[in-house]
């Protein structure tokens, strides 16, 4: 007993400094990347109109954060990404557990599935705005085209990945549909629900910035394209920065949230 105490210690600890050094590797690429970009400007050989600049970056953010216009962007986007967030995975998990207790309207449904999702979403946006109105209801609804149907083909093949032997058993005992998605494939189907999350929060983000390219007069994407529009591409690559360091807390959020749900 003691000795299989000490070897899962040491792979703990072996996995943490691997964790670590990969760690300290990645924060080490980030840190070369940007200070060579600033050298190379700072020497002339990038050009600042063109590409910009870490420092720049960084003043342009500051003077969005000084106007108040920071938080509003940064608010914008992050409320629109959650509503079309919850709705996916509600309406994904409600219409997945219906294809999977009907599989008549499964059959049916499937190849429109496919269709709607190999779809560019973007050339739905004129549409939706004559239909809805160039307001937030739209980009929430682009947001939502994007991220219900991967929802509901995750959560779907989840369900019917189940051993069918497990399925069969509980049959036999008498067990009805309704008692064996409860018992049975919703429980068993928990770490795919759970993982499904990081793909949506994904897919959402990538929805409402394409949604707000269009139609918005706040948030990151209407910030990136203020700033293509005026030629002002301090303002664009500030609006890339903010939304890599938004999509990454996002992301990493999802994780924590996955790792304590599947630990409970």
């Amino acid at each position: 007993m003691r000795k299989s105490g000490k070897i899962s210690t040491l792979l703990s600890d072996k996995e943490k400094r691997f964790n670590l050094l990969a760690f300290i590797t990645q924060i080490s690429i980030i840190v070369i990347f940007l200070l060579s970009w600033e050298i190379l400007t700072r020497l002339g050989v990038i050009n600042t109109f063109v590409f910009s600049s870490p420092s720049l970056i960084i003043k342009t953010i500051k003077e969005l954060f000084l106007t108040g216009h920071l938080v509003t962007h940064l608010t914008t986007t992050f409320l629109e990404t959650a509503i079309a967030f919850v709705l996916g995975i509600v309406l994904g998990l409600l219409v997945a557990l219906i294809l999977y207790s009907f599989k008549f309207i499964a059959k049916v449904v499937d190849p429109f599935l496919t269709l709607i999702n190999s779809l560019p979403k973007v050339a739905l946006g004129p549409i939706l705005i004559i239909w809805i109105g160039a307001n937030t209801k739209s980009i929430i609804v682009m947001a939502l085209l994007i991220n219900l149907i991967v929802s509901i083909v995750t959560i779907y093949n989840g369900f019917l990945n189940i051993d069918e032997n497990k399925i069969k058993l509980l049959k036999s005992f008498g067990a009805t549909k309704g008692q064996i998605l409860r018992k049975l494939i919703i429980p068993a189907s928990y770490q795919t629900i759970v993982s499904s999350l990081k793909l949506n929060i994904s897919m959402s983000l990538i929805g409402v910035i394409m949604g707000e390219f269009l139609v918005s007069k706040e948030g990151l994407g209407y910030l990136i394209m203020y700033g293509t529009q005026v030629f002002d591409l301090n303002l664009v690559m500030s609006g890339i920065f903010l939304l890599l360091i938004f999509s990454y807390i996002l992301y990493k959020a999802i994780s924590l949230l996955e790792k304590k749900l599947i630990k409970e």
